[in-house]
């Protein structure tokens, strides 16, 4: 559902545009790299922080290239396989940090998309906002919190159109790290801690 707002309601996305999903290898990303497959985009690009988990996003998901952001600069590397064009959508948890990345890695008339702050909500000193009208840049920020019925509405009806086929001839999947039962919810917040899953953690209760 986040990955569907993200893309579709808020991104615009089309067939054969390039899209970048930050934390290649979460849920909403994971589902994001599917679905962006399926419709047909130019090139689907990820960061994580692994190598593991970028031969997953590339090998299993289906995306084009992926960037270890401990290792490399993500965003000179997407300029890099974008023939310096950049990306058209930009789907980002992280933030601050990548801020400046962001608007440096995204392409002419292209949109950002801000789902989270991890790094935080505070720009570092030496931003270079330059970038909102020399590209002619959109930044959006979203939440499904708080949204009304016919919003709703309109997100379950492009759901059903772009993800239930997908999943009805198994070329969708969800993908689940581990299940822990309920008396073990402080093993499973040890597991998300440790930023090495791939998909989701789910708590079971009896």
């Amino acid at each position: 559902m986040t990955a569907t707002q993200a893309m579709y309601l808020i991104g615009g996305f089309a067939p054969g545009k390039t899209i970048l999903w930050h934390a290649g290898a979460s849920s909403v990303s994971i589902a994001g790299i599917q679905l962006s497959r399926g419709d047909q985009a130019g090139a689907i690009f990820v960061t994580a922080g692994s190598q593991e988990k970028i031969d997953f996003c590339v090998n299993e998901l289906g995306a084009t290239a992926g960037f270890n952001y401990h290792t490399q600069d993500w965003a000179k590397e997407v300029l890099a396989a974008t023939d310096g064009k950049g990306v058209d959508i930009i789907v980002d948890f992280v933030g601050a940090n990548y801020f400046q990345g962001n608007l440096d890695a995204a392409a002419r008339d292209g949109r950002i998309v801000h789902l989270g702050a991890m790094s935080g909500t505070r720009l570092p000193d030496g931003v270079d906002i330059g970038a909102f009208v020399r590209k002619r840049l959109r930044f959006e920020g979203s939440s499904l919190r708080s949204r009304d019925e016919e919003y709703q509405g309109k997100l379950r009806n492009t759901l059903v159109e772009h993800a239930l086929p997908a999943i009805r001839k198994g070329e969708m999947k969800v993908y689940v790290e581990k299940v822990f039962p309920w008396e073990q919810i402080v093993e499973a917040h040890e597991l998300m801690e440790s930023n090495k899953t791939k998909g989701k953690i789910i708590c079971t209760i009896n």
